[in-house]
């Protein structure tokens, strides 16, 4: 069984993936930064491993056959051993909290998924005086990752989206143009709202994803955020998709207020626990 498999079976026990999207982009493109694994005795099958791409924060799965046997305690200790200190819990469920008290780790970050359940059509968005929102063309592109990095210049991973992995995330199954909506002034993208429809099997997906809401900080404060957000909405209930979630940090007040306000509950979270000290 590959990691890939592995992080499948887990997503499939707990209802929540295992490893963030840049980890599973890693893993599909066979790299193999800082990854630790566990076997089974009996046939040598993976039953535990640990990834991290680059220096980013480690995550953790465990086999769902494998569980409550100290294996994930004894990746964890290794690897605290070997100087890592920051550790990814997708879904902050029981067992990651219980492992993270028992291992003196504390929580440092908290990523929130708000989900949105549509009750009837979402209110046209109210698009600011001089913008113009139209879908994402290719010749976008350099334009739409100079508002990101604008945008998300304090974030550690959204910020960090080069040329590279916006045509990554391009090439995947799920990508549609006429779900990347950009806002112009003047002729110039100022802001941007990717919807994500992920791709099933069955060909109908039960839910979309606020991918990422980006708006220049030049424009910010204008309402703008609420009108791509809401644009995107109105692209995916058109769909008809039923429910739309995304990720917001916890401490992003200005974010949480438009999509609060949007409809969207509180779901879920990931909890980044970190060593003290």
């Amino acid at each position: 069984m590959s990691i890939l498999e592995l992080a499948e079976r887990a997503a499939e026990a707990d209802g929540v993936e295992p490893f963030n999207e840049a980890s599973l982009f890693a893993l599909r493109d066979c790299s193999r930064p800082r990854v630790l694994v566990h076997r089974t005795e009996s046939d040598g099958s993976i039953s535990a491993a640990a990834y991290a791409v680059g220096d980013a924060p480690v995550e953790i799965v465990v086999d769902p056959a494998h569980r409550r046997a100290g294996k994930g305690r004894r990746i964890l200790d290794e690897l605290m051993a070997d100087g890592e200190d920051r550790f990814w819990a997708h879904g902050d469920l029981p067992g990651a909290q219980a492992l993270a008290a028992a291992a003196g780790l504390v929580a440092e970050r908290i990523l929130l998924v708000l989900r949105l359940t549509f009750d009837g059509a979402p209110e046209p968005e109210r698009v600011p005086d001089g913008i113009t929102i139209r879908s994402y063309a290719p010749a976008d592109a350099d334009q739409v990752i100079a508002v990101n990095a604008r945008a998300f210049a304090h974030h550690p991973e959204q910020g960090a989206m080069d040329a590279a992995d916006f045509a990554r995330r391009t090439s995947t199954e799920w990508f549609d143009p006429a779900g990347l909506f950009v806002a112009e002034r003047d002729g110039r993208i100022v802001g941007f709202h990717w919807t994500k429809v992920p791709s099933t099997g069955s060909g109908q997906a039960m839910s979309g994803e606020v991918y990422v809401v980006g708006i220049d900080p030049d424009a910010q404060g204008g309402g703008l955020g609420t009108a791509l957000t809401a644009r995107g909405l109105r692209h995916m209930y058109e769909q008809g998709l039923p429910i739309v979630d995304l990720y917001v940090e916890g401490d992003n007040a200005p974010a949480l207020k438009v999509y609060r306000n949007l409809g969207f509950q509180d779901w879920k979270k990931d909890v980044l626990y970190s060593a003290v000290g």
